[in-house]
């Protein structure tokens, strides 16, 4: 299933659940992610193996989006979650360096919420680094969009 955002004029990115095929192109962005000042959750590039590890890992329960322009994957959000809390899920959105602010991640998240909410996730969580302000004021929007697409989850930022 792809989407379009329908935001803006011109060539929009389509947004669907990660395949298989786009380990290799999601491990790319990841890379472009640790390269670049204040990394979130990554701390190194991770392989074309890592990601479908990863992939695999989550299961129907968890979820990969991406958002693709043309040939490119040009970035993926992430809704992992730990048995143990089985009620929690862990949000993250990475794009492209050229492709951020743009509104591209927002609705990555968008999809990440309904996602949450279909698997019934009533706690919706967030990872800040330190000093990365544009991570964090990406995270507070969300926040404010979550009970919007959520009703029955909270967010947190983690102190």
């Amino acid at each position: 299933m792809t989407h379009s955002s329908g935001r803006g004029a011109g060539s929009e990115p389509e947004y669907r659940l990660a395949r298989a095929d786009d380990a290799g192109a999601i491990a790319e962005v990841i890379r472009d992610v640790v390269e670049g000042p204040n990394p979130v959750v990554f701390d190194r590039p991770w392989s074309e193996e890592e990601v479908s590890m990863w992939r695999r890992r989550l299961g129907s329960s968890g979820a990969i989006y991406v958002a693709v322009e043309g040939e490119t994957l040009i970035g993926f959000g992430s809704l992992d979650y730990n048995t143990r809390q089985p009620e929690t899920c862990t949000l993250g959105v990475w794009l492209r360096s050229e492709w951020r602010r743009r509104g591209i991640g927002t609705v990555l998240a968008e999809y990440l919420l309904s996602h949450a909410r279909e698997q019934n996730f009533r706690r919706v969580v967030g990872s800040v680094p330190d000093n990365n302000e544009a991570a964090l004021s990406f995270l507070s929007a969300i926040g404010a969009l979550a009970p919007l697409i959520n009703p029955e989850s909270r967010f947190e930022l983690p102190l």
